[in-house]
């Protein structure tokens, strides 16, 4: 598979090589890739560039395209200073593989942050230290595992567990994150926690400015009653692992209890079909689509409760942004994110069946103080995990990797 460059700002494409030029006469180079470039990395990417740039410190982006399956999901952001490059892709045992180039004039960056994930063959070479500058510093920006794997000791994850200490630095998800590369011996010292977020100030000035006629338009739009119909809000990727069955056949006991109950479902995605077949026979249920901005806050605003029985991640910050107590289950394969989700506090983590998911439900719906209580601690947190907070917990990392020699490879 040869390399292939492409794109605006994207220079002749290469594998890393040594840093060039005298690192004295200029400012400290970092390049962070991605594979793709996601709509709500947008603002991080932004402020993340601002936040280096004060310090002294270059950022530059690298990202390529979604494979076509990813591109049904509808979730690709864009910015016009970073350097978009061309893969290349090769589908093995359902699995897209990818080749991301690395513009050449970007090969004397003084540090480069990978995302770790086995299918990206780009990474290879900077990990097993191919033409990479002695003074060039190689860090991971990831999980630790694949928290979704359905093998969590099989091949696949031993692999990506012997890359582990490949890298000078670590930028982790959350605490947990932390725990599991300490677990797997890397030094404690070169992990950067971040806390992983999104822009929950831009949603919490949409979520401001839906007003009570928006809410009503809304309301009406789903055929809920005007007093006393409780929604049920869906928001996120439709994808196997976002158990939408199960969110289905818990919402048809839900409904079955309390005839008024009404649920919305937002997102798109390659299980688009089995929430707009079921739409077809439950007049209660409407798919509306991704929705983004404005249009997504009023639908939040028009909610009770979220409801994601399936792999819980970011989205998280948007139910505790809008003060919407989240459920979901505890044997679904979520994102790290989920440690945000404390149950019996400001969420419900519950067992993965649609009897335990519906009766969860229904307490919320008939206990107004527990939901109030629920409410009130969503939003709370909703405080603690910002863009801010990951910004400078980014740029932290970076000027921590930048200080400490490399570190060896055995």
């Amino acid at each position: 598979m040869t390399p292939a460059a492409g794109g605006k700002g994207a220079g002749p494409a290469s594998g890393p090589g040594p840093a060039g030029g005298s690192h004295s006469q200029r400012r400290a180079r970092v390049v962070v890739t991605q594979h793709r470039l996601l709509h709500y990395r947008q603002a991080f990417f932004e402020r993340l560039r601002e936040a280096c740039a004060a310090r002294g410190i270059e950022l530059r982006l690298v990202h390529g395209q979604a494979s076509p399956t990813e591109a049904l999901k509808k979730d690709t952001g864009e910015l016009p200073w970073a350097d978009a490059v061309r893969n290349r892709f090769l589908r093995v045992r359902g699995v897209d593989l990818v080749w991301q180039p690395y513009p050449a004039a970007l090969r004397d960056a003084d540090l480069v942050v990978l995302i770790q994930e086995n299918r990206l063959l780009s990474n290879y070479p900077w990990l097993l230290r191919l033409g990479v500058g002695a003074r060039q510093r190689v860090a991971y920006w990831g999980h630790g595992r694949n928290l979704q794997s359905a093998s969590p000791q099989g091949l696949r994850e031993r692999w990506k567990q012997w890359f582990v200490n490949r890298v000078d630095w670590w930028f982790a998800y959350t605490d947990s994150t932390r725990d599991i590369l300490v677990g797997d011996g890397y030094p404690a010292a070169r992990i950067a926690v971040l806390d992983n977020a999104i822009d929950n100030e831009q949603f919490q000035r949409d979520l401001a400015g839906v007003g009570e006629a928006q809410r009503r338009d809304l309301r009406q739009r789903l055929g809920a009653p005007a007093n006393g119909a409780a929604v049920g809000l869906y928001c996120g990727s439709l994808y196997p692992d976002k158990k939408l069955e199960l969110l289905l056949a818990a919402c048809d006991i839900v409904h079955a209890a309390e005839p008024r109950f009404r649920l919305v479902v937002l997102g798109d995605g390659p299980s688009r079909g089995v929430v707009t077949e079921a739409q077809a026979a439950r007049p209660w249920l409407q798919w509306v689509g991704v929705q983004r901005g404005a249009d997504k806050a009023a639908w939040f605003r028009t909610a009770d409760l979220y409801l994601s029985p399936g792999a819980v991640g970011l989205h998280v910050l948007d139910a505790f942004g809008a003060g919407l107590p989240m459920i979901t289950t505890r044997t679904a394969r979520h994102g790290p994110e989920v440690a945000y989700l404390k149950s019996g506090d400001n969420g419900f983590v519950v067992d993965g069946d649609e009897h335990a998911y519906a009766e969860a439900v229904l307490r919320l719906l008939r206990d107004s103080d527990e939901h109030e209580r629920i409410r009130r601690a969503a939003l709370r947190d909703a405080g603690r995990y910002t863009l801010a907070h990951m910004v400078q917990r980014f740029v932290e990392g970076i000027e921590g990797c930048l200080a400490v020699p490399p570190k060896g490879r055995g």
